[in-house]
């Protein structure tokens, strides 16, 4: 059993070693994008919510 768990770590060690990372660069630029995206994502979406809850509000009254 502990055999077993010593070949998955070394596998694992060696898959590592094996991965091309990206630059910091590179994942700088990746970050930027996905928080920007992230923050367009949440304005829409909030906007949308305001306009259908005034809608919805205006409906009911």
């Amino acid at each position: 059993m502990f055999k077993k768990l010593i070949d998955y770590f070394k596998a694992s060690k060696e898959e590592i070693k094996r991965v091309v990372w990206p630059t910091k660069k590179k994942a700088t630029k990746d970050a930027a994008i996905v928080i920007i995206a992230s923050l367009g994502l949440a304005l829409f979406l909030g906007l949308l919510d305001f306009i259908l809850t005034k809608i919805f509000q205006i409906m009911i009254s």
